[in-house]
């Protein structure tokens, strides 16, 4: 399939701002110290580990409210997993998955969540493509019995992904026989977004949310701070330094996350390019995004590493609403004017070019 094209003149300068090496939103996040009470009346946070969604999640809550808010917000994860499963035979979308081209009647939850990656889908021009399992599961992604496939069967594999086959029937999802529906590249951070707003509810001001590695934050630290979110540089694994964020959301895809060698020596990441099936190979090593909505930064840290800095800089001058950070394998960085006062590098990292983007 072809994606679309992002035309806007492109233009940044460049800024010395004393870094050595790149970094991303990582699950180290440093955020317990220098808090001065609380007005819920708990100075020490709740704070809780589970694993779901395939990946473990740290909440961290003060209040009065935090401990009954942190098992209901556990609960509210669970229930949402339940829904997006692409494994769990109960699920929405695996009864869609495997229906065989019939209508499957689906939870409201599950509309929303699909309607709302088939918007992004289309916002992006496909770089976004919540139809894309069939090729991650054939490249072993999905399963961890990893290989290479060979270019006959990505191109059979790719004629069965296209958003634009998802049909509604009421409230009911048609699927063509053959695709696949995948919501990762969306579900944790509407989860997120959902469990916001149920801490909120509950009256939380402060909290924060470490989402196998998507960060949102509820307000600021108690004593009125910004949280402090450790970042991580991908090719040494060294603590670059700190973005600090409140009511905000924070996601990183990545080509560092998760890959494997092929008996070819070449390394291929897990975020597939939806225009030719195999992994993206196009300068870039992360993609950050900032913005007040999990769901949005889920769904464009993603697009934007697939589209490419050029056309990633294009579509953020085109939109409005978001902040991000690129960086390239060879070690460029590139942030938005919005984030560039937003962080501290560790002193350890100088004397590294970044270049600003400016609208």
């Amino acid at each position: 399939m072809k994606r679309k094209a992002f035309h806007n003149a492109a233009g940044y300068k460049r800024v010395l701002w004393g870094l050595q090496a790149v970094f991303i939103a990582l699950p180290a996040v440093l955020f317990l110290t220098g808090c001065a009470g609380n007005p819920g009346g708990r100075t020490e946070p709740y704070s809780e580990t589970f694993f779901a969604m395939d990946t473990y999640m740290t909440f961290t809550i003060y209040g009065a409210k935090a401990e009954d808010s942190l098992k209901q917000a556990e609960d509210r994860i669970r229930e949402l997993e339940g829904l997006w499963s692409v494994t769990d035979t109960k699920s929405d979308i695996y009864a869609v998955n495997h229906s065989g081209g019939k209508p499957v009647a689906v939870d409201g939850e599950t509309e929303e969540l699909l309607s709302f990656a088939l918007e992004m889908a289309e916002e992006t021009g496909g770089a976004l493509e919540p139809t894309i399992y069939p090729v991650l599961a054939a490249w072993g992604f999905t399963t961890g019995e990893n290989r290479v496939p060979d270019r006959e069967e990505i191109e059979e594999l790719l004629n069965r992904v296209d958003y634009t086959g998802v049909r509604w029937d009421g409230g009911s999802i048609v699927l063509e026989e053959g695709s696949m529906l995948d919501l990762g590249a969306v579900g944790k951070g509407y989860a997120g977004d959902q469990v916001i707003q149920l801490l909120k509810e509950n009256g939380v001001t402060s909290a924060l949310l470490d989402i196998g590695g998507n960060i949102q934050a509820v307000g600021a630290k108690p004593d009125g701070s910004s949280w402090r979110v450790g970042l991580k540089d991908p090719f040494s694994g060294g603590v670059l330094g700190v973005i600090q964020v409140a009511d905000e959301a924070v996601v990183t895809s990545g080509s560092y996350e998760r890959y494997f060698t092929g008996k070819d020596g070449k390394r291929y990441g897990h975020i597939i390019d939806p225009a030719t099936g195999y992994p993206v190979d196009n300068g870039l090593a992360s993609v950050s995004v900032i913005a007040s909505e999990g769901k949005l930064c889920d769904a464009l840290s993603t697009a934007l590493f697939v589209m490419g800095l050029e056309d990633a800089e294009r579509y953020w001058r085109q939109n409005q609403g978001f902040d991000m950070i690129l960086v390239t394998v060879d070690e460029g960085i590139f942030v938005t004017e919005g984030v560039k006062d937003r962080f501290s590098l560790q002193s350890e990292y100088q004397d590294m070019t970044v270049n600003v983007i400016e609208k």
